[in-house]
């Protein structure tokens, strides 16, 4: 090995490089270990560049005799036969991108967990061994139970149970499915601080390959507008977006009457005892919103404005009285400018029912308008098309089809209907145009910041993340089981699933997105070397060496060998490392 320098603009920097012929029988070179550059050198290597040379070239000789001894030590040779066929069924490709997941299994301590259920039920599988392969598999090749079974065996440690194993541990899982949710919850809090003082709650649907309705599975409004039955689910996630607690409720079963159940469980058995509830309008109600006005729990919810009694609405859509909310200054909001374009500006007013008082926040955002009236336009022009085209629907349910600028009347001609002239209902785009940017907030914290209530209340994204997550990443759905306890174990699994996604992305400091921490998981793969080992063949980044960082263990060598691949297994099964 030697030194090898290379000059910049505006810096010199210095290497160890390695010389050796490559797979074409071409000579070419390797940077072995970068040393710094001469700036940074020089203040402890210095104080001349000669000096600086002579300690990089004692750096090569160290590394070449480290090289040395490596190679003389820990070389194995591998005979390859060009003439030699692949025997069948032989499996040369494994998957590992399990192991980090498998770090976070037993930090969570769900071996523990199921040792005790397995204390309390009589079966004679590994419930253990079943439950970590289907959180694993949903994460990186989500599908069937019996899909999840042919992917685990992909695994560098397959399974030793059957498939039937696994459709009867289902059975005990959704059994034993709120002492899991509540456990793990309790665990996680030795691994990473959960911010459980703000709560957020919403509500999904999930629809399933069958044409009739079966129990819970109901006919109900669809988020994906499928003719198929679906069954609810409610889900608590934390102050940041990691998952608390879900629950399964039938199809038909209005979501509002889905919360107190749920949090009763979250306080009860969780040990939640102060936080403030956030939810979207629709789970709202004066009941939810009284319920969580107590001395521990309070509530930021948003508010409909199109729905408040007139006196409050017209106030709302008042210009006069807002504030901006970066100085607090009063501001007309006829009077903006371009330079609002990026402000937030809100004022507030006091809101009475006839059970309680509340605090009213109205928030206008320029941008927001101006992407409401972007959106609205383009709807306007699809309905003069309707018109052009003579295409009216007969139904709108949906609010933003634009067939709801479309209205009708009747012509008549010596008191009897001759026709039906269909038109574009101006009035009525003028009126949705009056609530462009703006958008309400009711709450019963009097005395905190507007600012801090405006932020929480934007947090509400992230459980709309984890759901779309959910059902988009993780497949939720469409759902094939259909017995009771196994939709519930499937749910559970997902929901586990999610868990540990939120998990690592919050050890990894939010600096990943969803697409980049599942695409290097599901590439992790090791190839085995003729028995004696596993050479990677994944891509080494610096997000695969986060992932060692926070796992506490390696795999990014040229050849593992079995021993050091199982101390490697072993590692990832430790329950107390670096958070």
């Amino acid at each position: 090995m030697k030194v090898n320098t290379s000059k910049s603009k505006n810096a010199e920097s210095f290497y160890i490089k390695q010389s050796y012929i490559d797979g074409n029988g071409k000579s070419t070179s390797r940077t072995i270990r970068k040393l710094g550059t001469l700036k940074e050198l020089l203040i402890e290597h210095g104080p001349t560049r000669a000096d600086v040379m002579e300690w990089a070239k004692e750096q090569a000789r160290i590394e070449t005799e480290k090289y040395e001894l490596e190679k003389e030590n820990h070389c194995i040779p591998v005979v390859f036969h060009p003439n030699r066929k692949i025997p069948h069924g032989e499996r040369r490709l494994f998957q590992g991108g399990y192991l980090f997941l498998q770090s976070l299994y037993y930090e969570l301590g769900l071996n523990r967990i199921c040792r005790k259920i397995r204390d309390k039920h009589r079966y004679s599988y590994d419930l253990n061994a079943i439950l970590s392969d289907l959180i694993y598999t949903r994460i990186l090749e989500p599908g069937s139970k019996r899909s999840s079974f042919q992917t685990a065996k992909e695994f560098l440690e397959a399974p030793d149970y059957e498939l039937h194993d696994i459709y009867r541990a289902l059975s005990v899982l959704s059994e034993e499915c709120d002492l899991i949710q509540s456990e793990v919850y309790k665990n996680s809090k030795a691994v990473t601080e959960r911010n459980d003082s703000v709560l957020y709650y919403d509500c999904t649907n999930y629809y399933f390959e069958i044409e009739q309705e079966d129990g819970d599975l109901q006919f109900g409004k669809s988020k994906e507008n499928r003719p198929n039955p679906i069954i609810q689910m409610g889900m608590f996630v934390d102050g940041d977006g990691i998952p608390l607690a879900f629950r399964l409720f039938p199809g038909k079963q209005n979501e509002q009457k889905s919360l107190k159940p749920l949090e009763k469980k979250v306080i009860e058995e969780f040990g939640c005892k102060r936080f403030i509830y956030c939810s979207d309008a629709g789970l709202a109600s004066e009941d939810n919103r009284l319920f969580n006005h107590t001395q521990n729990r309070a509530y930021i919810v948003t508010q409909s404005i199109k729905k408040l009694p007139l006196e409050y609405r017209e106030r709302a859509l008042d210009k006069k009285g807002f504030r901006r909310l970066s100085d607090n200054r009063l501001v007309d909001l006829d009077q903006l400018t371009d330079d609002d374009y990026d402000e937030l500006f809100y004022k507030e007013e006091p809101y009475s029912t006839k059970k309680t008082e509340q605090r009213l926040l109205i928030t206008y955002s320029p941008k927001y308008a101006a992407y409401q009236k972007e959106i609205r336009e383009k709807q306007v022009e699809r309905a003069k098309a309707m018109l052009a085209g003579n295409n009216h629907k007969k139904t709108r349910k949906n609010p933003n089809d634009p067939a709801r600028f479309i209205d009708r009347t009747a012509v008549t001609t010596d008191g009897e209907i001759a026709d039906i002239l269909y038109f574009l209902n101006e009035e009525k785009i003028a009126e949705e145009a009056r609530y462009d940017g703006l958008y309400a907030v009711c709450t019963d914290l009097f005395d905190d910041a507007v600012g801090d209530i405006l932020k929480v209340s934007e947090g509400r994204w992230q459980i709309e993340a984890c759901f779309r997550i959910m059902k988009t990443d993780f497949e939720a759905r469409p759902v094939y089981v259909q017995r009771k306890d196994r939709i519930r174990a499937h749910f559970l699994i997902c929901f586990l699933a999610l868990l540990f996604y939120r998990m690592l992305e919050k050890k990894l400091g939010g600096r990943y997105t969803c697409d980049e921490l599942l695409d290097t998981l599901r590439k992790f793969a090791f190839a085995d070397v003729q028995g004696q080992g596993f050479m990677p063949v994944y891509t080494s980044t610096k997000l695969t060496d986060e992932l060692h960082q926070i796992c506490g263990f390696e795999t990014d060598f040229e050849f593992i060998t079995k021993s050091k691949m199982k101390e490697i297994q072993k590692l990832s099964k430790q329950t107390s490392r670096l958070k």
